[in-house]
C-alpha cells in the first residue's frame, strides 16, 4: 500500500471526512514522526511498533563493480521494530492470547 492508497482507504471508511482533510491528517502524522526522528527521539505507536534512529559508524566499503575500496561516511538510519500486536496479527495468532499473571504475581488463577 502506498500513501495515496492509505488516504483513499481512510476517506472511504470515513465518508464524513473529505479526502483533502484526510490527506492533511496523514501528512501531519508522517511529518510529526519524521520531525521527532530527526531530533533523535523514539516514536512508539502501541500495538503497531516503534520507530527509532540507529547510528552507523564510518567504515571502509568496496565498490561491487570494481572491487575498489571506498570510504563510507557515518550516518543515521531509521529503524522500525514491530509491536507484539502487529506481529501476532501477521502470524495469524488469535487475539485472545493467554492472560499474563496479575501484578500481585498470582499465577494460580483457575486452579
Amino acid at each position: 500500500m502506498i500513501k495515496s492508497e492509505l488516504i483513499a482507504k481512510i476517506a472511504d471508511d470515513n465518508p464524513h471526512l473529505y479526502q483533502r482533510d484526510v490527506e492533511r491528517i496523514v501528512n501531519a502524522i508522517f511529518d510529526a514522526i519524521t520531525d521527532s526522528l530527526a531530533k533523535g527521539n523514539r516514536v512508539e505507536l502501541r500495538g503497531f511498533g516503534a520507530f527509532s534512529v540507529k547510528h552507523r559508524a564510518a567504515r571502509a566499503g568496496r565498490n561491487p563493480r570494481t572491487g575498489e575500496q571506498v570510504h563510507v561516511r557515518e550516518k543515521h538510519v531509521p529503524f522500525f521494530k514491530t509491536g507484539k500486536e502487529l506481529r501476532d496479527r501477521l502470524n495469524g495468532e488469535d487475539e485472545a492470547a493467554p492472560i499474563a499473571p496479575d501484578a500481585a504475581g498470582d499465577t494460580t488463577a483457575g486452579f
